[in-house]
């Protein structure tokens, strides 16, 4: 299967977060086609099972949603971090809690039909409890449940966050046997 070859590609839009871009691409057919692409530096999510037992998660404000969503701690990764130090600040700015190491459970991409975020989940170990530190403009609120409870609510769609659904059925999956 032949790849699409990109022709021309034009940012136009250069953000805090995202770039857009529009690239004109030759098709394996050899007829041209506009390809409008949202580009990401990438992000962490992390898994945080704490000293009860219960997973924690953040209920964050979305201004995309206009809507409150539950999720896991996370955050982009910034200009020259590896996701696995991106994975120590978040956790600790957004929950307060520090971790001795971190597995990697899986990577994927958000929306790979227009644009290249790719997440990588962690799982925090040896966990500690301490005081949060939120980015500027970042209001978040720590709760934790238990994973029972956390299925429940996936199941009720009360927690449609992607990442969120995606990393706990993987946990749950590959990791917690």
């Amino acid at each position: 299967m032949e790849n699409e070859k990109t022709i021309k590609s034009e940012k136009i839009y250069e953000g805090k977060v995202i770039s857009v871009k529009i690239d004109t691409v030759e098709l394996p057919d050899k007829k041209y086609c506009k390809r409008e692409i949202v580009e990401h530096p990438g992000a962490v999510a992390v898994i945080l099972v704490n000293e009860n037992n219960n997973l924690v998660l953040i209920k964050q404000y979305r201004k995309a949603i206009e809507d409150y969503l539950l999720e896991i701690p996370a955050g982009k990764i910034e200009l020259k971090e590896s996701p696995y130090d991106t994975a120590l600040r978040e956790l600790k700015e957004e929950t307060g809690y520090t971790a001795s190491s971190l597995t990697k459970l899986l990577s994927f991409y958000t929306s790979p039909g227009f644009a290249n975020e790719i997440i990588h989940v962690f799982i925090a170990k040896d966990v500690i409890k301490g005081e949060a530190t939120p980015d500027i403009g970042e209001f978040v609120e720590m709760l934790e449940f238990p994973m029972e409870t956390v299925l429940q609510l996936i199941k009720e769609g009360k927690i449609k966050d992607a990442k969120t659904v995606t990393a706990i059925l993987a946990y749950l999956q590959f990791y917690e046997k």
